[in-house]
């Protein structure tokens, strides 16, 4: 019986949590899985298309429950998408498992999501928003986290060693 993820990456878009994970889960010889690749799959359309048609709150409640499902069945390295701490009841979830929060400076966001994006939530004027985005979500991060890992001017190689180190965990 599976005792839930080794590894939880939260933290904001564009932080490396695809990236990062696909690495730590080749590296620890485990699974890895993305609940907004959950989503996608479940839904059949783009994570933009579901905020467009349905709105976010509809979204935020798929992003709930494939959080859930991921936390109770996956065994190996799990991302989840950068809004899923805002929900009360997926924060209590992620108490009980390994959770690192990936975190960057604005700078390093631009470089790596870009100003012309197709993320919804930075639409408009993305420098900005990002920045109140992470005022309404960096202490949500560090919250669940039980280690902090930033990932400004780091390789995703560099990223992934450090997310082992802070968590004392060993390649396979």
């Amino acid at each position: 019986m599976s005792t839930g993820p080794l590894v939880v990456l939260v933290g904001p878009m564009g932080s490396g949590k695809s990236t990062v994970g696909a690495l730590l889960a080749e590296r620890l010889g485990a699974p890895y899985r993305d609940t907004d690749a959950d989503i996608v799959a479940a839904e059949g359309r783009p994570i933009s298309d579901i905020f467009i048609e349905d709105g976010e709150p509809h979204f935020r409640a798929l992003e709930r429950a494939a959080v859930s499902a991921a936390l109770a069945e996956h065994p190996g390295v799990l991302a989840l998408g950068g809004g899923a701490v805002l929900d009360d009841d997926t924060r209590a979830l992620l108490a009980a498992h390994p959770v690192v929060y990936l975190s960057m400076d604005v700078d390093e966001a631009v470089k790596r999501v870009g100003l012309n994006t197709a993320r919804p939530l930075l639409a408009v004027n993305p420098r900005r928003q990002w920045r109140e985005l992470m005022e309404a979500r960096r202490h949500l991060y560090t919250e669940v986290a039980r280690a902090v890992v930033a990932t400004d001017e780091r390789t995703p190689e560099e990223v992934a060693q450090a997310v082992l180190d802070a968590l004392e965990l060993k390649d396979a």
